[in-house]
């Protein structure tokens, strides 16, 4: 594993982690960061509103997924910095001897690993150092840690849409799934443009400080990623009408009623 301090962590450059950072309210940002991201707020306000039901979903499923579906393995894709109510504490909350494994290759991330590598005495957690455009490589680390023969909830939360090729990220997601168990699940979410016309704006506005490309896609694109698989009630929704009620005892973030934004996701399982 790199050593954090030999990172190159470039502060001039807006990084897409360290302004969802920002949005989210965190310190993990620097002024390129902040200012990227209030150009995105200007033209797009509704970003902080998604940021935030973003972290609400990742609770609510990872909740249903410890609790009601009884999941005990997490496989966390393109993780981003550690915030409130990461995959590991949620899930360890509700099953102490939960397994959560991120994956980043992203070496910000790398150097506060160390954040998300607290565990419960009866659970694991670790963080591995890898492309998830590799799915090979990642799948042989997270087998080091992982049973992949008993069910394992795969996590894309906000991050398939760095893969600008469809198909690429489609690839990418059933190699994953067709690792797995049956019984496993995928928890997926990602940007869309369809709610607002603002956010197609605001996202190539985005594009022109430097900052790494996101692809908005459309609500059927990324429901296609969930193909093969069997959606859990409510199926493929804007994210705060997944399940917008308590669930485990996890509320939902953000505003007090859901309302359709250009966020869309859901949780499916496989069946064979």
């Amino acid at each position: 594993m790199t050593d954090p301090d030999d990172t190159d962590l470039d502060p001039d450059t807006p990084h897409s982690a360290r302004v969802w950072n920002y949005w989210l309210g965190g310190k993990d940002n620097y002024e390129a960061d902040r200012l990227a991201g209030d150009l995105f707020v200007q033209i797009q306000p509704t970003i902080i509103t998604i940021a935030r039901e973003g972290r609400g979903f990742i609770a609510r499923t990872t909740a249903f997924l410890a609790g009601e579906a009884g999941i005990r393995q997490f496989l966390d894709v393109g993780t981003g910095l550690p915030t409130m109510d990461n995959t590991h504490e949620v899930a360890q909350r509700i099953a102490p001897d939960a397994r959560v494994v991120y994956v980043d290759n992203d070496p910000l991330v790398l150097a506060h690993a160390r954040v998300l590598l607290n565990s419960t005495e009866e659970g694991t957690t670790r963080y591995l150092h890898e492309d998830m455009r590799n799915p090979e490589a990642l799948l042989a680390g997270a087998a080091k840690i992982l049973d992949l023969t008993r069910p394992v909830a795969v996590l894309f939360h906000g991050v398939l849409g760095h893969i600008p090729v469809l198909a690429d990220a489609q690839r990418l997601v059933r190699t994953l799934m067709d690792a797995v168990a049956p019984g496993s699940y995928l928890a997926q979410w990602d940007g869309t443009d369809v709610v607002d016309p603002a956010t197609r704006q605001a996202q190539d506005e985005y594009h022109d400080t430097g900052a790494t490309v996101y692809v908005l896609r459309t609500p059927e694109e990324l429901e296609s990623l969930f193909d093969g698989l069997e959606f859990v009630p409510p199926g493929f929704v804007s994210i705060p009408f997944w399940r917008p009620a308590e669930v485990s005892g996890v509320p939902r973030l953000g505003r007090q009623e859901p309302e359709v934004l250009d966020a869309f996701g859901g949780v499916a399982r496989k069946i064979r």
